[in-house]
């Protein structure tokens, strides 16, 4: 039986907090979270976006709730640069019913939920784990600790994921996401830009995705992101999964950023990306991959750890929470702890290998395989759109 048992987090992320109250609501008596950051998760501020029957469903299981700062959209439209027109020329638009927030404080709020008896350990630096049939042996800082499971919530660099499945590797998508944020308070005419508006600016070869959300603090910051093919021979190499970091970003890819600005987006979207100013922006390599399965023996996988899909879903931190939420469920449905991880297996690893194939579908029409956008209308968008989604839901698909 879990109950009474001895749980390690490894990652104390979105992922690794949902995880830890998963498991103490699954029955679990001791419970260390290991986080390899030493400073505060809270000062991250990039955006993401929920669908509204989503949150109510996460809502239903106690991991969010309206208190946790949040704004909402209603739609999405999708523009084309067109002259001069200051933000070119809208083809069409869908419903967006989602609610956006900011990921610093979303985690604030889900630590804040993890229980007081949870040991939390920030700069933890976590070796492989080694497990055998009695347990699982991990060393942490130079020290060796005995659990009875492991949850690896630890990315998609997861030390738990290669002690579990070494062959799986993140494997480079040939796209970047270029990301910024910056206080609303420094956006130009905001006017032109209703609030409730999810912004696509589609361009050959890529878009931006434009919203704004929360700063935590009763105001609004504007979150964008950029996705394009790299250009030949320009910029580093991403065979290897890494990322630049806000001030860090190389100045040919900065360059290279700013030219697609000025060249592929109407006036008030390239003078929003030049707004961001360099410490507020970084570069992030697009990879993915899902394990075969999300259990083994006792070392179990959760959020980005277990699948990373492209961006495009819109799903990583909501798919982290909806991971906790199912393996919350097997541990208090099951018997014993070893029919609660077959469940959430069977249950999980499925729902996976659905978001990154819907992944791949997606960067492949929004990114190496566009339409052309300056042709496009109101139905032509619509047709385009259920063809790349493959369920005609506009995005509110319920992954699980």
């Amino acid at each position: 039986m879990l109950r009474g048992g001895r749980i390690a987090v490894v990652g104390g992320s979105v992922a690794g907090c949902a995880a830890a109250l998963a498991a103490h609501r699954g029955g679990a008596a001791e419970i260390t979270v290991f986080e390899r950051a030493p400073g505060a998760l809270a000062d991250r501020g990039v955006g993401l976006a929920m669908h509204n029957d989503r949150y109510a469903e996460l809502e239903a299981a106690g991991y969010v709730d309206a208190k946790m700062p949040w704004l909402q959209l209603g739609r999405r439209c999708y523009y084309v640069r067109d002259g001069s027109a200051p933000l070119g020329r809208r083809i069409g638009l869908l419903p967006f019913p989602f609610r956006t927030y900011n990921w610093g404080p979303l985690w604030r709020e889900l630590r804040a939920r993890v229980p007081g008896s949870t040991e939390f350990r920030a700069g933890a630096a976590v070796g492989a784990p080694t497990a055998d049939p009695d347990g699982v042996e991990l060393a942490a800082d130079g020290t060796t600790h005995r659990f009875d499971l492991v949850i690896g919530a630890d990315g998609y660099r997861s030390a738990v994921r290669t002690a579990a499945w070494p062959e799986v590797a993140p494997r480079y998508a040939d796209c970047l996401a270029w990301r910024g944020a910056f206080p609303a308070e420094r956006l130009m005419a905001p006017e032109l830009w209703p609030d409730e508006d999810c912004v696509y600016a589609v361009f050959p070869g890529g878009h931006v995705i434009i919203y704004r959300i929360p700063d935590g603090d009763g105001g609004a910051r504007v979150n964008w992101v950029l996705y394009s093919a790299p250009p030949e021979g320009l910029g580093p190499r991403f065979d290897n999964p890494t990322s630049l970091p806000p001030g860090t970003l190389a100045a040919t890819l900065h360059d290279h950023l700013a030219e697609l600005a000025e060249s592929r987006l109407a006036p008030y979207w390239a003078q929003l990306v030049r707004t961001t100013t360099a410490e507020e922006l970084f570069v992030q390599p697009l990879y993915d991959f899902t394990a075969p399965h999300y259990t083994n023996g006792r070392l179990v996988l959760a959020g980005d750890a277990a699948t990373v899909a492209r961006p495009h879903t819109g799903g990583g931190a909501v798919k982290a929470l909806q991971d906790a939420t199912a393996l919350e469920r097997c541990l208090t449905a099951e018997p014993d702890w070893r029919a609660a991880l077959r469940a959430y297996d069977e249950e999980r690893a499925a729902s996976g290998r659905v978001m990154v194939e819907l992944g791949r579908r997606l960067g492949a029409a929004l990114v190496h395989e566009t339409p052309d956008w300056s042709a496009m209308d109101q139905g032509g968008l619509e047709r385009w759109w259920q063809q790349a989604d493959g369920s005609g839901a506009f995005g509110g698909r319920k992954l699980t």
